[in-house]
């Protein structure tokens, strides 16, 4: 068989493919996506304000600590390790 035969062949199947697939993708009114969406997901006014509150109060909490000489995530930390080691019969050795 000769290789530019099946060559131009191929490109031809190929021509009628992409123009069946134009086709039907026209018929269906390009209901379908090809392109995803990227980057990061927009929030309405309420999430925002929200996000607001919890790192106002977050950081209340941060300076509070701070003032007192404490650090708020390490004492988190700590009770959360005592309350994990009791809960599994464990102590805490200093």
């Amino acid at each position: 068989m000769d290789v530019n035969k099946a060559l131009r062949e191929l490109h031809e199947e190929k021509r009628r493919l992409d123009a069946t697939i134009a086709a039907l993708e026209a018929r269906l009114g390009n209901r379908t996506r090809t392109h995803r969406r990227r980057g990061r997901k927009s929030m309405s006014a309420e999430e925002r304000q929200e996000v607001s509150r919890r790192m106002s109060k977050y950081w209340e909490a941060r300076r509070a600590a701070s003032a007192t000489g404490g650090d708020a995530q390490e004492s988190r930390f700590e009770a959360q390790s005592q309350t994990r080691s009791a809960a599994v019969g464990g102590s805490l050795s200093a």
